[in-house]
């Protein structure tokens, strides 16, 4: 069986990888900014990470998943004109800026809910951690690389560059960002238009502030992911994953000042998601061209001609490696849609099979070819986590699987051997790592039952063999979507909808 290999942005080729601390993974996300609704676009880097984060568990990992929360309006070096977007909403919505933002925080978990997507297993706030951010500007401070002006604190990116490699994940050359570098906001402050803010002197108006030795201020946009992340995994951790338009400035200013502050590359693996695009261009709140999620599960935006539910757009991201782009179009999503629903009827067929082909002959070549399929869906996982071809195994699969159940492929033609793979195979892809579900379970057809009878059954086998980790893991999934198990006194097992 092959390694897992990743693509790593810092190298720009695919590696194998190799945790820090054997069976154990520290992974960060870069996670939203909650001064709005998320869109469309935010939906792919949190369910392709929400992939890693289940297959990183499947191969034997214990992985401390850290994923933060934006909360503090952060100075947009890189942005439009310089503002504080949180300070900014919670005016236009007559709200106080911790309302404002813990509107927008429920509403993301409510939509990562819906996605099927697990909760990390750490997710701490900017505004949590603002004494960890002035320890971290102070120790940067202290070895020369930042510098004070007017009560706000910059990088000093020439000095940096002087013994580092500023460009080293991006590419890019600091020359040439020192002649193209936009005039914004507070760049009479600083030495050079590429340093970066690592506190912000407050004005009267800005509602969000805090104390610092400095000025009564606020964090910088990229202190805060530098901080968090050193604290829960360590000074290195084996993932820093995130959006591709991170990569610069966000990642390469977590790395400078991390390297300062630590003296060492903060992560040994950087994953970057591609873009979810409209007719070719990104979709983000500068384009004017975003679709909220709760626009997308009601149909309510024009661009949509119909509601798509969470279990389409999440099929549909999935269809395509993470580093390729993705565009939008109704006709893509309809046509996941359809897929989705092809998968789900052949899963359905799968759960009311029974092998009973101890008499007849072996078909040896579809015998073959059926284990291979299987079998590839972990090697396509292992070649840089590429859902597209493990879901174009599955369409694969899915013609043989109700060719059973019709007739024209007898049972006997596969070996039971394979038979049994093809189920684990389907529940270990579809169900735990891709982690598709049915948008509504069915009790009329016993299709509920049906389901919660295998679940029951490979929770007895994990226990049976002690392996209490997945036969809790069943237990605490279900829960999360509302089924609850009762071991009874007998030994049988009882479940019951809340």
């Amino acid at each position: 069986m092959s390694e897992l290999k990743i693509y790593n942005s810092l190298q720009r080729q695919k590696e194998v990888f190799t945790s820090l601390y054997p069976g154990h993974v520290g992974m960060y996300v870069c996670g939203p900014t909650v001064s709005g609704e998320s869109h469309l676009g935010h939906a792919r880097p949190y369910i392709t990470f929400d992939v890693v984060f289940r297959y990183l568990q499947h191969l034997g990992y214990k992985v401390r998943y850290v994923r933060n929360i934006t909360d503090a309006g952060h100075f947009e070096e890189e942005g439009r004109a310089a503002e504080d977007k949180i300070a900014k909403g919670a005016l236009l919505e007559k709200l106080e800026p911790m309302e404002l933002v813990q509107k927008y925080t429920n509403l993301y978990h409510w939509a990562m809910h819906q996605f099927n997507c697990l909760e990390p297993s750490i997710e701490p706030t900017a505004t949590g951690h603002i004494i960890e951010q002035i320890e971290m500007i102070k120790n940067i401070m202290g070895k020369g690389y930042a510098y004070e002006k007017n009560g706000s604190v910059y990088f000093d990116v020439k000095k940096y560059a002087e013994t580092h490699d500023y460009g080293i994940l991006s590419g890019r050359i600091l020359d040439d960002m020192l002649e193209t570098t936009r005039e914004l906001e507070g760049q009479d402050e600083k030495k050079n238009k590429v340093d970066f803010a690592l506190w912000k002197k407050a004005p009267p108006e800005h509602l969000m502030r805090w104390p610092s030795p400095w000025s009564d201020g606020f964090p910088g946009w990229h202190i805060e992911c530098s901080a968090m992340s050193s604290k829960y995994l360590g000074k290195q951790f084996d993932i820093h994953g995130g959006g591709m338009d991170l990569q610069f400035p966000h990642h390469e200013c977590e790395i400078a000042q991390s390297e300062v502050a630590h003296g060492e590359m903060m992560a040994r693996y950087w994953m970057h998601n591609n873009m979810i695009t409209i007719n070719g261009r990104k979709m983000g709140k500068a384009y004017n061209n975003t679709i909220k999620l709760t626009e997308m599960f009601a149909g309510t935006n024009p661009l949509l001609d119909k509601p798509y539910s969470p279990m389409t757009i999440r099929f549909f991201v999935l269809q395509t490696h993470y580093r390729g782009t993705l565009d939008f179009s109704n006709e893509a999503l309809q046509a996941a849609e359809k897929g989705l629903q092809r998968l789900w009827a052949a899963y359905e067929v799968l759960l009311k099979l029974n092998y009973d082909g101890a008499k007849g002959v072996l078909n040896e070549e579809l015998d073959k070819q059926v284990r291979e399929w299987c079998h590839e869906c972990q090697e396509f996982m292992n070649d840089d986590i590429n859902t597209a071809k493990v879901l174009a195994n599955l369409f694969e699969l899915a013609p043989v699987i109700n060719s059973l159940k019709g007739g024209q492929i007898k049972m006997h033609e596969i070996s039971e051997e394979t038979f049994t793979l093809l189920q684990k195979t389907w529940n270990t892809y579809l169900i735990e790592i891709l982690a598709l579900k049915p948008e509504t379970l069915s009790t009329d057809d016993n299709t509920l039952d049906g389901v919660m009878q295998l679940l029951i059954e490979m929770r007895k086998e994990a226990k049976s063999r002690k392996d209490y980790a997945t036969s809790d893991k069943i237990r605490n999934q279900l829960l999360a979507v509302g089924i609850q198990l009762k071991d009874e006194k007998d030994g049988g097992v009882s479940y019951s909808i809340q």
